[in-house]
């Protein structure tokens, strides 16, 4: 919808307007991928696994001993992971990377942050994997899911973080020019549906009680996406971590950025 239709039917119809972006929330559009990220994806060894009512596409890459787990966003997918996968790989490492539930060429449904926060735990254990990377939202499952499960991390990657969940709600109403009689009300039916309280969803409170020896946040200081702010109060409240702020990447392009790129690989070859 557009946003002032959307602010329109929200004062006279807001339980309608509540159910639609609800709807959005918990079904994740899937974008087109590039050819080199499908290629590099016909690289891998790949595998469906089984996972609640999902059939989770999951990828490898197979190298040496030191193994890594890739993390992507809300409406990402493994493949957004290719230049850094390109270069993982000519240093040995064997790479690990999945769609989370209804993303990529994972198996559709209705999700949430605790299906995917699940997976992520799981995989960890199942890959026997303590380095990680993700990006964007992966930040959130993935500091969601150590902070849920008795998992130790040697050394995790940050490309960018949200912080707080309540801080995504706020950007989805006011991009769709949501009222905040409305927005309330959407915190409201998440909470009742979800069995959650949103001011709960903290990364910046996650990082105080999980066990990683070394971590890094990167982020680029002119990100639309996710404001530069909220990975600095993530990296305020974590002893382990560094922060390292860049230029000119964007929020997607970061993942392709060589400059980036070579930041990441240079903090997990460091001993």
């Amino acid at each position: 919808m557009k946003k002032k239709v959307v602010a329109f039917i929200s004062k006279i119809a807001p339980n309608a307007v509540v159910n639609y972006v609800y709807r959005q929330l918990i079904n994740p559009q899937i974008r087109k991928l590039r050819e080199s990220e499908l290629g590099i994806l016909n690289k891998s060894k790949k595998k469906i696994f089984e996972f609640r009512d999902f059939k989770i596409q999951t990828y490898k890459w197979e190298g040496g001993k030191e193994k890594i787990l890739l993390i992507h966003g809300w409406e990402g997918q493994a493949a957004n992971f290719s230049k850094i996968i390109e270069e993982l790989i000519k240093r040995n490492f064997s790479v690990y990377a999945f769609d989370g539930p209804s993303h990529g060429f994972s198996s559709r449904g209705k999700t949430s942050l605790f299906e995917f926060t699940e997976l992520v735990g799981v995989l960890i254990e199942k890959y026997e994997v303590s380095q990680l990377i993700s990006h964007s939202f992966g930040g959130v499952v993935t500091t969601y899911s150590l902070f849920n499960n008795d998992l130790s991390i040697d050394k995790y990657a940050l490309l960018t973080t949200p912080d707080k969940f309540s801080e995504r709600i706020n950007d989805v109403c006011e991009s769709n020019g949501i009222t905040n009689k409305v927005k309330y009300k959407l915190i409201n039916h998440i909470e009742k549906e979800l069995n959650i309280k949103v001011s709960s969803i903290n990364v910046s409170d996650f990082v105080k009680k999980i066990d990683v020896n070394k971590a890094i946040i990167i982020h680029d200081r002119y990100d639309k996406v996710i404001p530069i702010e909220q990975s600095k109060n993530v990296y305020a409240n974590w002893k382990a971590c560094k922060f390292i702020e860049v230029e000119k990447t964007g929020h997607f392009g970061i993942l392709k950025n060589d400059s980036v790129i070579n930041l990441v690989i240079e903090f997990f070859q460091k001993q």
